[in-house]
């Protein structure tokens, strides 16, 4: 079922694949956990020259380290702070290329240099956010940011 990017269609191909293989992987799991573990993992490896997929959840206060690949990252992250944080408290996507230049950004791992955070939002309620981060500056463009915008917005609606 599963097949990482790159393979042999256009970008575009591989993202609709990717989210088709999302849906697959979700359909009819009433778990919120064992989906946003199965999407991170389907991230990490679908997307070349990522070190860290996963997502931070809110909780009412701040956001909380929920389900990703990679290595140990920050448990919790205040609103408004890093690109995690600020992120969720602007309630828009956000595309660094390069992290070291973001005001107050936060070194979970000193490899990432560049990061896309993508609010999770149901209803006006922010659930949390969808974290990738690159040891490349300048990674993510703006046809990657639809893609996970989409992929983030079939999460919203299984969590």
């Amino acid at each position: 079922m599963f097949q990482a990017m790159p393979y042999d269609g256009t970008r575009s191909e591989q993202f609709e694949m990717v989210l088709t293989q999302l849906v697959a992987l979700i359909k009819d799991e009433p778990s919120a956990m064992a989906n946003l573990a199965n999407a991170s993992a389907l991230l990490k490896h679908a997307l070349p020259d990522t070190n860290w997929a996963g997502f931070y959840l809110f909780d009412g206060n701040e956001l909380v380290l929920g389900p990703f690949q990679g290595l140990p990252a920050c448990i919790r992250i205040p609103l408004g702070r890093g690109v995690c944080g600020t992120a969720a408290t602007e309630r828009r996507t956000l595309v660094v290329d390069d992290v070291h230049t973001f005001p107050g950004h936060i070194a979970c791992d000193a490899a990432s240099n560049s990061e896309i955070v993508v609010p999770l939002i149901r209803g006006g309620e922010l659930l949390g956010v969808l974290d990738i981060d690159s040891p490349l500056k300048d990674r993510f463009d703006d046809e990657e940011r639809r893609f996970l915008e989409r992929f983030a917005a079939i999460i919203v609606e299984a969590i």
